[in-house]
């Protein structure tokens, strides 16, 4: 990054600070001269922020986080609440793990299997069947699934024939809905989908679509083993608008290699102009330790934490500058959009599906690797093929890992949630919910947030936690010391989660 382009950053950073207000990316370049004399000590200012908020931690998809799940966990436990649950017309929410991938994209740490070879698809969803069999036994038949998310890898892996039996198989053994509010969407790879596959996926009951473009610039493409121009993403957000589904949403990734403030610029000017109703904008976790495929990424290429977080204030401002509404940990919605309803009305819930509705209390996670939230129970199926499909093939349920919450862990996991979801907390709330006094029970968590209130990164007035426009890019700093399973002050968390900034 040349000095200009730092000068770019450091204003839009000076003033968010400074103001609460973000500048767009129009007012960021038009910079002048006589600006560029103050560089260096607002460069180091920008600096020293980042620096004192880069550190490692959890995304919070759930509280306790995976790394808690433990291979010790008693299975027959979570077979005998379902026993004795009285609840099989409680809603119901689906997730599907679909690995399979035809390329790798070097940046990505999902779980996935890379590879061309015929028939893997199709004897995946004969195992996955076994599995659906078993669930829908022991959760029961009758349920309502409000919501359904089919992830990966890519499931549009799969071939429209695929498709189709899979869906099938899943209405023939829960109880799909086809009227009344719903939400079923599925993550597509616009490489492998033709408009004419949009056209199925409506009509086996998809009503939302999640498209994976990360990012517009060639070179960035190109650097991440991910080409997919411009107009073959446009394509396919005029035929989903056409077969009329009830929502389009994009994934981007800001820190990626050689990104900088004038590419991403161009990036969002043109997800702008496609107009989808939820931009989810991730901040590129780097673990090539974990990770082999991020080894091919050339680490001198990826920005600087302080100028990723001074990307991330760019992109919200220029978002929220075209209309859409910020809801937390780098998700923004059109006003209009079911999830700036349900956070104005408190009803908005963060799980391993991202942000969504709170329209069912239990998570069925289907397929290798998926994750299950059911009652207080957490449940984790093995990650790796072979001992998915060994234990399937064995007539038994794939979960390997499990973790049954207790009492701390509601409190906590309340707290959290509805920082990240709310951005905000009554506490009154909170002690009359579960009877204890929050200044106290909380009297270290609030001193590790000392200088976050410092900075005004977040608020502690008429007994309410408020975070504030430049806590949000810290989010995730602000929920950790909530976290009781976080080592504060160890480096052992540094290989388990991703920078924060």
């Amino acid at each position: 990054m040349d000095q200009h382009q730092r000068l770019h950053l450091l204003l839009a950073y000076r003033f968010r600070m400074t103001t609460g207000k973000a500048l767009t990316m129009n007012q960021i370049i038009g910079t002048t001269g006589a600006q560029a004399q103050r560089l260096p000590a607002e460069w180091e200012a920008g600096m020293e922020m980042a620096r004192k908020y880069a550190t490692s931690g959890p995304r919070y998809t759930s509280y306790p986080t995976a790394p808690q799940f433990s291979e010790d966990f008693e299975l027959n436990r979570y077979r005998n609440w379902q026993a004795r649950k009285d609840s099989h017309a409680d809603a119901l929410s689906l997730y599907v793990h679909l690995p399979f991938c035809h390329d790798i994209c070097y940046y990505c740490g999902c779980n996935k299997v890379v590879t061309r070879k015929e028939g893997v698809a199709a004897h995946y969803i004969n195992e996955l069947t076994k599995e659906l069999d078993m669930q829908s036994q022991l959760v029961g038949k009758n349920r309502p699934v409000t919501q359904m998310h089919w992830g990966g890898g890519t499931p549009t892996y799969l071939n429209d024939g695929e498709v189709t039996e899979l869906m099938h198989n899943l209405a023939s053994r829960f109880r799909l809905l086809d009227k009344g509010y719903r939400e079923y969407s599925i993550e597509i790879d616009p490489r492998t989908v033709s408009p004419a596959t949009i056209a199925l996926l409506k009509g086996v009951g998809f009503n939302r679509i999640s498209l994976g473009v990360q990012d517009f610039d060639p070179a960035v493409q190109k650097a991440v083993n991910r080409i997919q121009p411009y107009r073959q993403v446009a394509d396919l957000v005029s035929a989903v608008r056409a077969h009329g589904f009830r929502s389009l949403s994009f994934d981007l990734i800001y820190g990626l290699p050689y990104q900088d403030h004038l590419s991403m610029a161009e990036t969002l000017r043109k997800v702008i102009s496609l107009r989808p109703d939820r931009i989810a904008c991730y901040n590129y976790a780097h673990l090539p330790e974990r990770f082999l495929p991020q080894r091919s990424i050339d680490r001198h290429s990826l920005p600087e934490p302080e100028e990723k977080l001074l990307l991330a204030q760019m992109i919200s401002a220029t978002l929220q500058d075209a209309g859409y509404r910020y809801i937390g940990m780098d998700h923004y919605v059109l006003p209009d959009d079911d999830l700036a309803k349900a956070q104005g009305e408190t009803r908005l819930q963060r799980n391993f599906q991202g942000y969504s509705l709170q329209l069912a209390d239990d998570l069925l996670g289907l397929g290798v690797s998926s994750i299950s939230q059911m009652g207080d129970f957490y449940l984790q199926n093995a990650r790796d093929l072979p001992q998915y499909y060994q234990l399937l093939d064995a007539g038994q349920l794939p979960i390997t890992k499990g973790y049954l919450i207790n009492r701390e862990d509601k409190l906590r996991r309340r707290v959290i949630m509805s920082l990240i979801c709310d951005l905000s907390l009554d506490i009154a709330e909170v002690e009359k919910e579960f009877g204890i006094d929050f200044l106290a029970h909380f009297k270290q968590a609030l001193a590790e947030l000392e200088c976050a209130f410092e900075d005004r990164l977040i608020t502690l007035e008429n007994g309410r936690l408020q975070v504030t426009a430049a806590g949000r890019p810290f989010l995730r700093n602000l929920c950790m010391p909530f976290d009781e399973y976080l080592e504060h002050h160890s480096q052992s968390g540094k290989a388990k989660f991703s920078a924060t900034v």
